[in-house]
């Protein structure tokens, strides 16, 4: 089974998260590991499970204006002409059964907070034709910057493992992975 991970990170939570991710699913298949930007200048390759995911910016996805008000506060270079939203939008459809699923990083407080990038990214993966293998997931910082809330790169991890499990069953009991599908 192959697994593409596509992330987004201005401060490297996300980052962080995606690499557990990326760990996770590794234990059952072969992972690539991208940022946005790289998977944007390369054709998509045929993989069993796309996995995306970003930082939740005003309530979703980030935007050309929220990557640049976060390049402005970190001093890690931080791509601010693509990110998850562009990179989807601008995407092919898929084949029928091609499986995604998504992921984002999101502020663990206040809890009442509405928005999700991972719901953002799941909506636009759904309108490409991918069928969702998990509900969208969001993982916790502590603030804006972060860091990530004690224990969420397990979680992530974990995550990941039992995901590639059940999509290794659902390939091995039916047969057939979405590239060998006419």
């Amino acid at each position: 089974m192959r697994a593409q991970v596509v992330y987004e990170s201005m401060f490297g939570n996300t980052e962080a998260i995606a690499e557990a991710i990326a760990e996770g699913l590794g234990t059952h298949c072969t992972v690539e590991l991208l940022k946005v930007a790289a998977a944007a200048e390369q054709p998509a390759p045929p993989v069993d499970l796309l996995v995306v995911g970003g930082p939740t910016h005003v309530f979703g996805l980030s935007r050309t204006r929220t990557r640049r008000d976060a390049a402005d506060r970190t001093q890690a270079p931080v791509a601010v002409d693509v990110g998850i939203r562009e990179w989807l939008d601008h995407a092919s459809p898929v084949p029928p059964g091609t499986r995604a699923v998504a992921f984002g990083t999101k502020a663990a407080t206040p809890t009442w907070l509405p928005g999700s990038a991972a719901r953002g990214a799941a909506k636009r993966l759904r309108h490409l034709g991918y069928e969702l293998a998990d509900s969208p997931v969001d993982f916790f910082v502590g603030g804006m910057l972060g860091p990530l809330v004690a224990g969420e790169v397990e979680c992530a991890r974990t995550w990941a493992d039992r995901l590639s499990r059940t999509e290794l069953d659902r390939i091995t009991y039916h047969g057939s992975t979405p590239r060998e599908q006419p």
